[in-house]
C-alpha cells in the first residue's frame, strides 16, 4: 500500500520528536564548559572515575521516577519519567517508531537522568521489563544490547552492590552506521519480583561517557531493589 507524502512527514517530524526524549546527543548546544564537565561529574585527576556527589535518589514512591530499584542521582543530574505508552491516534508509522525508540530487547524505557545540567551530554537511562521473567540478569543484558543495531564487542561481568544485590554488567562498543563513528556505552541488569531493570549510560562520544561514570558508578554502588 502506498503510503502518502503527508503521513510520511508526520511520521518523520514525530521521530524527530520521539528522538529528542532517547538521545544522549540532545540539547541546544554541544559545546560545554571544560571545567565544569570534570568537576560536575566528579572525575578524578588520577584518570579513573571519582565517588560522584549524591544529589538525592529515585525510584521510590513520589519519586521523579518511580521504578523497581531505587539509586543515588548524582547532584545536579535531572531525572524525569519516560511515558511509554502506545502513541495516540491512528499514525501506523508513528506508532512503530514510537515501539523501536522505547522498546529494546526485553524492556521499556521507563526513566532518563539528564546529565546537561551538570554541564555533560548524556543520559543515565532506566529500563524495565514485566515481571515474571525467569531470564536471568545476565541474559536480560543480552537481549538488550543484541536489540541495539551497531553494537558489537561485548564484555559481561557480574556485579554486587548495596544490600547484596547482584546482577551483570556489560561495556561494549556502539558504531553509527549513519555517522561511521565508534563510542564506548555500558549497561547493568538486575532482576526484581517487577521485572528486569537495565541501566544504561551513553553519551555523544566515548570521552563524554567516561566524564560521566561517576554518576553511573554512584548508581551502581547505591543500588537497591523494592
Amino acid at each position: 500500500m502506498r503510503v502518502g507524502a503527508g503521513r510520511i512527514r508526520r511520521g518523520v517530524a514525530q521521530a524527530a520528536l520521539l528522538g529528542a526524549v532517547l538521545t544522549g546527543c540532545s540539547g541546544a548546544s554541544g559545546e560545554e564548559p571544560a571545567d565544569d564537565r570534570a568537576s560536575a561529574s566528579g572525575e578524578a585527576s588520577g584518570g579513573g572515575p571519582a565517588a560522584a556527589k549524591s544529589g538525592g535518589s529515585v525510584g521510590a514512591a513520589g519519586s521523579a521516577c518511580e521504578l523497581p530499584v531505587t539509586f543515588d542521582v548524582a547532584a545536579s543530574w535531572e531525572p524525569k519519567a519516560v511515558d511509554a505508552e502506545p502513541a495516540g491516534g491512528d499514525d501506523e508509522l508513528a506508532r512503530e517508531l514510537a515501539d523501536a525508540l522505547l522498546h529494546q530487547g526485553p524492556v521499556t524505557a521507563a526513566c532518563e537522568i539528564d546529565a546537561k545540567p551538570a554541564g555533560n551530554i548524556g543520559f543515565l537511562r532506566v529500563w524495565t521489563g514485566e515481571p515474571g521473567d525467569a531470564a536471568d540478569a545476565r541474559s536480560v543484558l543480552k537481549e538488550f544490547v543484541a536489540a541495539e543495531t551497531g553494537a558489537g564487542k561485548a564484555a559481561y561481568r557480574a556485579f554486587e552492590a548495596a544490600d547484596g544485590v547482584t546482577g551483570a554488567e556489560v561495556t561494549y562498543q556502539y558504531t553509527s552506521k549513519t555517522l561511521g563513528e565508534t563510542k564506548e556505552e555500558r549497561a547493568l541488569a538486575v532482576t526484581t519480583k517487577r521485572g528486569p531493570v537495565v541501566l544504561h549510560l551513553g553519551g555523544m562520544d566515548t570521552e563524554e561517557h567516561r566524564v560521566m561514570l561517576p554518576a553511573y558508578e554512584l548508581a551502581k554502588r547505591t543500588l537497591r531493589v523494592g
